[in-house]
């Protein structure tokens, strides 16, 4: 007699959607292999409103964030951190997990040293050029790491770099473009703008876009997905303009209708649009407010011809009005490039690591 045994594996990741999306990208193949899945997060962080939804048992766990500057939280945090690892390493000792997945974020370091100390294997996933902080110290914990851009693997020490891709949701796929239209009441037949600030939104992209949105709205129907909080009230009757603070089910049929989209350069949202073949202006968070990974991210995009690139400090509202309506002229250029790219989504090669390594 033969006895199956189901796999189980524990998926982690949180802080910003990007470090919780791609896991979702693997849940339906996951399922379709007969895996248990569970989720290691925060309390509080983005990761658990995202998760609830997949119907997927949900662990909460302490961790403080890891942070690159000087901030009195910085000598408390580390103390989360190790209530954190104690915690995952009880979840993952009773749950017996025959693998764990990592996306990254703060909530994640615990978890990969709670596997380690429990002998389960990990797999971690790398979505930028450079590794971030939370990944640099989970990689010596981690049995390989996938990473996104071929140049990340001169990054990735002891060898356990695997060029993978990164994984993109499945239902992006699925949108309409007729049911972006009604969703957004646009009546006049024009070019579809897209404006995607990051989960968490982009106050810059916001004031840049609304600051030239009337000269915008004469060749463009917009559609802004601004973050929350960050709703102008000023705005909501303007014709050919709705603004979100955040889409979930409604993103996939924006995505269909947008003939061009702005963006920041987080490496999860520039594949998506690079899987999509949607031309894209992308407008990367500088060095001084991020370790400047979008910088990188960016550049590589630009250089394979993928994408226009402005640099904060060079924006202009003038100069952000051209590139708009530039882009929008080469927009068949830029598609012809994206469906010649090399780069493919990144599901089947990360879940074929999972299986692989999976006790």
């Amino acid at each position: 007699m033969i006895i199956l045994v189901k796999k189980k594996i524990i998926l982690t990741g949180g802080g910003s959607a990007g470090h919780v999306t791609p896991n979702i990208a693997l849940i339906p193949k996951l399922r379709e292999l007969g895996y248990e899945i569970q989720y290691i997060g925060t309390n509080d962080g983005i990761e658990k409103n995202i998760i609830k939804n997949e119907k997927i048992k949900y662990h909460a766990i302490s961790s403080g964030k890891l942070r690159r500057y000087l901030d009195i939280k910085n000598f408390t945090d580390p103390f989360k951190v190790l209530k954190g690892v104690w915690q995952a390493k009880c979840i993952i000792k009773k749950e017996r997990p025959n693998i764990v997945f990592s996306k990254g974020g703060f909530v994640s370091v615990p978890v990969v040293i709670g596997a380690y100390l429990n002998k389960v294997p990990v797999v971690a996933h790398e979505s930028d050029i450079t590794p971030g902080l939370a990944n640099k110290l989970s990689i010596p914990y981690c049995t390989k790491v996938c990473v996104t851009f071929p140049e990340s693997l001169d990054n990735i020490k002891g060898k356990k770099g695997v060029l993978t891709g990164t994984p993109i949701r499945e239902e992006l796929f699925s949108g309409k473009t007729e049911e972006a239209i009604r969703i957004c009441g646009f009546k006049e037949n024009k070019p579809i703008l897209l404006i995607i600030g990051g989960s968490l939104g982009s106050k810059f992209i916001n004031d840049s876009v609304r600051s030239i949105l009337t000269k915008i709205l004469k060749d463009f129907n917009v559609i802004h997905i601004c973050g929350k909080g960050n709703l102008d009230e000023k705005l909501n009757n303007m014709p050919g303009y709705k603004q979100f603070e955040y889409v979930k089910e409604e993103l996939p049929h924006f995505m269909k209708a947008a003939d061009i989209v702005i963006s920041r350069a987080g490496a999860n949202v520039i594949f998506e649009l690079l899987a999509l073949k949607k031309p894209n202006l992308l407008i990367p968070l500088s060095k001084k407010s991020s370790r400047g990974d979008q910088i990188l991210n960016a550049a590589s995009f630009e250089q394979s011809g993928y994408s226009v690139v402005l640099e904060e400090e060079e924006l202009t509202n003038e100069l952000l009005l051209e590139e708009i309506k530039k882009l929008y002229k080469d927009r068949k250029r830029y598609i012809k490039t994206m469906e010649e790219s090399p780069v493919q989504n990144g599901v089947d090669n990360i879940i074929k690591l999972i299986e692989k390594y999976a006790k």
